[in-house]
Order: structure tokens, then sequence, then C-alpha cells
């Protein structure tokens, strides 16, 4: 069996959403560059929908794939339904990965997750705290 899939593959050589966003009304940022991946979301909401998504990762094919693939995913979604995105969910669209690459698959949730959260933040929109396992317990936490 191959280390990838072709679909790893695919996203990796391919792309999909890469770019800055001028104007986005959520932007996540997560990784360190300490320890090799850095993965960039921006996303552009109207009505509740995420009608762009633009994404910059510096690291390895995995994570480069993996942002891929999660930008896909949520791409024409509600705000509730990406909020929804598991890191498992981006591993099996992407027919897997190795073990040892799962954190990258990790991280594209976890950005995708913060660009959410610095979108209710701009906007003064109440969340659930427990939604975002970095939420400090802020003002715009709403404990339900």
């Amino acid at each position: 069996m191959a280390l990838y899939s072709e679909k790893v593959m695919d996203h990796f050589t391919n792309p999909r959403n890469v770019g800055e966003m001028e104007n986005a009304d959520g932007i996540g940022e997560v990784g360190n560059a300490k320890c090799g991946d850095i993965m960039k979301i921006y996303l552009k909401i109207d009505n509740n929908i995420i009608t762009d998504v633009k994404f910059n990762t510096f690291g390895c094919g995995s994570a480069i794939a993996s942002s891929s693939m999660a930008t896909e995913m949520i791409k024409g979604k509600s705000v509730d339904e990406a909020l929804e995105l598991t890191n498992k969910a981006v591993v099996e669209a992407l027919d897997g990965l190795p073990p040892h690459k799962i954190h990258c698959s990790v991280l594209a949730e976890e950005a995708v997750k913060a660009a959410l959260k610095d979108y209710y933040d701009k906007n003064n929109i109440p969340y659930n705290k427990d939604l975002f396992p970095d939420c400090d317990g802020c003002a715009h936490c709403a404990d339900h």
C-alpha cells in the first residue's frame, strides 16, 4: 500500500482554495513554526453561510492536503455545519493519512474553529465556549 492515498496526493499537488482573503469575516491561524506546520484559514460568511474560504499552509504535504480538503468540506456550508468538522472527517475524506501525520488533520480542524471563533468575536455573537477548546471564558462566550 502506498504511504499516501491518491486524494492526499491530489490535494497536495493541486490544492484548492489557496491564498489570502481581504476583508475576511473570520481568520484562524494555528500551529507553531518550531514544530513545523502553520495553517491560516480565511472565511467569508454571508447570512450564516461560508460563501468563500482560502488558506495558506506552511508545512508538509499532509498539512497542505488536510487544509485543502477542510476548505472544500466547509465551503457552502452553514457556520453550524462547519463547526461540526472533525479531523476524523478530514482524514476519511482524504482516504486516510499515515498515523504520524494525523496531527495535520487536527490542525485543519483547529484552524477552521479558530476562524469561526474570530468571526463570532468580530461580530459580538455569543457562543458556547465548549465548542472552542482554547476559549478562555471571554465575554463573548455564553454559558449554555
